[in-house]
């Protein structure tokens, strides 16, 4: 009988160690996955259940955002650290590289599967793309937000977050850029833009169409981007602590020169002319424009329109004019890569090889 006893209890002790390994075994597969929250209203709070305009943004931490969610600590082992805490209108270039520089600390640690970022929505596709040029990975980075508050009736921040943190420990997403992920669907960050003010199918990619779906916890990719990106640029902001003054300057009837005079006088060495059309130039800039050349400030004709391609030489003479145009990019993406641009050359035929590259 003490034998018997004696049997069962090291049989129990062997189960026990057994069933321990087995836990640690599972807590070690899981993909380990950083959270870096900077704000936003993925983070906001409004004054009932049912308000969805007029929130406060950035208002919760980033312990709070995954505490509530408990689910996480099913598909990845999740932590999270405070980058910054604004609304994405209040995003600048000094956060961009404060946030860039962590992520690609955190990307060349062993211990870390991918990077997923909590953003306001405003300006989420800027940052996205930015963090697309000078992130030095292969491995995943998700930039991920909201359209509701936290506290709002069917708040899409916890499915969003969810989706996000299960894209950036995925094998599938190696290699494909940075990720922008809403509403169940993955996007470029080059592509993808902001289309509606209010609606929770807000971000698209038009004409190109997004990359897939996230569906039954994991993702589906249907197609890549072909431009280069990450860990295949050329651009380093490792030891950058600035970044040069690029401003847009919107194209409409009837303007004239007095915003772009007054950004190059502002210390702007480049500008963004969003013009009307393909980049359409009105008569009326074209002296603003030989004048901005004359001074070295760098003109891209990028349009208003928000999708197609800009032609070059196609509405303005640019090999005469030595200006570059934005090919697909948009005017706020157009800024982010001639503000990169400019850190290597202000040669204006290997700025318009970046435009074509990236």
């Amino acid at each position: 009988m003490k034998k018997t006893f004696k049997l069962l209890l090291s049989s129990a002790a062997v189960m026990a160690a057994l069933c321990g390994q087995s836990a640690q075994a599972a807590d070690a597969a899981k993909p380990h996955v950083v959270i870096l929250a900077t704000g936003g209203t993925i983070a906001g709070t409004g004054a009932t259940s049912t308000t969805t305009i007029g929130y406060t943004a950035a208002k919760l931490g980033v312990d709070k955002m995954i505490a509530a969610v408990p689910e996480l600590s099913k598909v990845a082992d999740v932590r999270g650290e405070q980058v910054a805490q604004i609304a994405s209108e209040s995003m600048t270039n000094e956060v961009w590289l404060k946030l860039a520089k962590r992520v690609n600390e955190l990307l060349a640690q062993k211990d870390v599967d991918g990077v997923v970022i909590t953003h306001g929505t405003d300006t989420i596709e800027e940052t996205a793309y930015f963090l697309d040029l000078v992130v030095k990975s292969k491995k995943p980075v998700v930039v991920v937000g909201s359209m509701r508050p936290s506290t709002a009736i069917s708040a899409d921040g916890p499915i969003n977050l969810y989706n996000a943190v299960i894209l950036a420990g995925s094998k599938e997403a190696v290699g494909k850029g940075v990720l922008v992920s809403l509403n169940d669907q993955i996007n470029a960050a080059r592509e993808v833009t902001k289309t509606n003010t209010s609606t929770t199918d807000t971000f698209k990619t038009p004409e190109l169409g997004f990359l897939g779906y996230m569906q039954d916890n994991k993702p589906h990719f249907y197609r890549m981007s072909t431009r280069k990106n990450t860990a295949d640029t050329e651009f380093d902001v490792s030891k950058l602590n600035s970044l040069p003054r690029v401003d847009i300057v919107y194209g409409y009837a009837n303007m004239d020169r007095v915003a772009m005079d007054a950004d190059i006088a502002a210390g702007a060495q480049g500008i963004v002319q969003a013009g009307v059309g393909d980049g359409s130039i009105a008569a009326q800039m074209m002296p603003a424009i030989r004048d901005a050349r004359k001074k070295g400030v760098i003109v891209v004709r990028s349009s208003r329109v928000g999708s197609g391609i800009v032609a070059r030489n196609g509405e303005a003479n640019d090999d005469q004019e030595d200006l570059v145009v934005s090919d697909t990019l948009n005017a706020q993406k157009a800024r982010i890569l001639l503000m990169l641009g400019l850190t290597k050359t202000h040669d204006t035929k290997e700025l318009q090889r970046m435009f074509y590259t990236y």
